[in-house]
């Protein structure tokens, strides 16, 4: 199995600087600052991303019988979230960093052991200036001294003076003394410094709605939902009754959520505003089980499909005491991204308990009505339930790759690609003139380029030599290059000119191939290879 912390910090930094430079992802307000924690996709991203959605909804929804898709609000009522229990249980233990004020998840700072400095206060003689407020560092780490202890104690305690003029080395320290501490999670893995005690956080995002609503008025009060999931569990009867469809059935949802991450990180991997990819399929409960793991093959099959191999994808069979309190199994699917093994999904058999509880707090049946055994009950569900975000950078990371072309005694050349799956690769292909002065070469690739584009995204360019188009176009994954030259004009050399005459050079991206198709095949050519 593949080692969690095994990570590759320099190859996540040249992705993100990918990402930034050829319009994949930006910083969220980037102009004033940045929106920690949010993210735009740019030209390329956005259609990488709408690529991948369409293929999850094409596989889950248009091409099955037993998935009906919805599309359903943002805002949510608190009534909704309070019968689900996010309404004063969705929440994470945050503790914040007594000297930097950072604010970091307390379930998720790693155990550290070593040697603790204390102290009660500091003081400053000269001005008369004194503070009494009890302050730790933790050191643990080689070549660490009880003067890096001081110098960060003085730093913390140097927030109080009054006079900011003051250098904290100027500060005399109070009541030092050590302790041996072991597994300890009271300290900022980052600098030493003491954190305070953890305290629960509430991720939701809360709105008012109306415009007269008062601040002291609890009906009022709307959130931003936290996951799609509940959308869909309030409309399980509207869904059912509307569309007459029998057990097992699915209800597909693409949307927005949004949770109040305190510690967005690691790229889009964490984000405060994300998408998510969800079903929620309805089944008998004796069925349950025998569907977790189908829809987990299914989703495996699914991910394989859009360029991620199954030997980079690791399978958690989630124990007891670790699932959420609702689930009877829980498979995560994880991936191997630079920064470490991450969950890119879950399947989870969540039984009844979230019908359970909306019909409970609704008041209204939710039976599910079987005509032939002439049964009432509630259904219970298995939700395969997919990060959209998290998978367009995982198809991000993937794909990256330095291919080294360096010939035998010449300069150094290193091909950037991404090996994009073509059905989802955000151009298809690529239309150049051999020579842009050429006016018929130019006539031949932009008619040529304009029938294309009907069908699929393409992208003329002119620009350079073909050698440096090439890799242009590499860089942001396009699988195919089509070269309009003097061999489509009837224009070359030797005896098989006339043959060549209507033909064009489509270069493939990965193999760096090159083929000559007639003009008119080059449509059902490049379709027959990007579906």
């Amino acid at each position: 199995m593949a080692n969690k912390e095994n990570t590759d910090p320099a190859r996540m930094e040249k992705i993100v600087s990918l990402c930034k430079r050829r319009g994949f992802v930006y910083q969220s307000g980037e102009l004033y600052g940045g929106l920690n924690g949010c993210w735009d996709y740019g030209p390329l991203g956005a259609e990488l991303k709408r690529n991948v959605k369409e293929m999850w909804w094409r596989r889950n929804v248009q091409e099955r019988d037993d998935v009906l898709g919805m599309d359903g609000a943002i805002l949510t009522l608190s009534e909704i979230l309070t019968a689900s229990g996010h309404v004063g249980g969705f929440s994470d233990p945050m503790c914040d960093c007594l000297l930097t004020k950072a604010r970091l998840r307390a379930d998720q700072i790693e155990p550290q052991s070593g040697t603790a400095y204390h102290y009660t206060g500091a003081s400053h003689a000269e001005s008369g200036w004194s503070v009494e407020r009890p302050f730790s560092v933790l050191l643990n780490k080689p070549n660490q001294d009880e003067n890096k202890a001081r110098k960060t104690a003085r730093e913390f305690y140097a927030q109080f003076l009054s006079d900011k003029s003051l250098s904290p080395k100027k500060l005399e320290l109070q009541g030092e003394t050590t302790s041996e501490e072991s597994e300890t999670t009271r300290y900022n893995p980052d600098n030493g410094s003491l954190l305070t005690e953890a305290r629960e956080f509430n991720l939701m995002f809360q709105t008012r709605r109306g415009a007269s609503a008062d601040e002291n008025d609890p009906s009022a009060i709307t959130y931003l939902r936290p996951e799609t999931a509940q959308t869909i569990f309030v409309q399980y009867k509207n869904v059912l009754d509307s569309s007459r469809i029998k057990l097992p059935f699915g209800i597909a949802q693409i949307g927005k959520a949004f949770r109040n991450e305190i510690n967005p990180r690691n790229f889009t991997f964490r984000s405060r505003e994300f998408e998510q990819m969800e079903i929620e399929y309805f089944c008998r409960p004796e069925d349950g089980m025998r569907l977790t793991d189908e829809w987990l093959e299914s989703r495996l099959s699914w991910y394989e499909e859009i360029g991620i191999p199954r030997e980079k994808l690791h399978i958690l069979d989630v124990p007891d005491g670790e699932r959420a309190h609702y689930s009877k199994k829980t498979y995560d699917i994880e991936y191997e991204f630079p920064f470490g093994i991450q969950e890119l999904e879950g399947v989870a058999y969540r039984t009844d308990y979230d019908l359970g509880k909306h019909k409970e707090h609704s008041g209204k049946p939710l039976e599910y009505f079987d005509e032939e055994t002439k049964e009432k009950f509630i259904p219970h569900v298995v939700e395969p339930s997919a990060g959209c975000d998290r998978t367009i950078l995982a198809v991000i990371c993937e794909a990256y790759d330095e291919e080294d072309l360096t010939k035998e005694g010449g300069k150094p050349d290193v091909r950037t690609v991404m090996r994009f799956a073509p059905s989802i690769a955000p151009i298809k292909a690529a239309l150049f003139p051999l020579l842009k002065k050429n006016a018929e070469q130019v006539r031949i690739a932009k008619e040529l380029q304009k029938e294309l584009q009907k069908w699929m995204p393409v992208q003329y360019d002119d620009g350079g030599a073909v050698g440096r188009r090439y890799r242009r176009q590499d860089e942001v994954g396009t699988p195919f290059c089509i070269t309009v030259d003097f061999e489509t004009l009837g224009e070359g050399e030797g005896d098989d000119a006339e043959a060549l005459k209507d033909t064009v050079t489509i270069r493939e991206r990965d193999s760096m191939e090159q083929t000559r198709v007639a003009i008119d095949e080059v449509l059902p050519w490049l379709l027959k290879r990007i579906r």
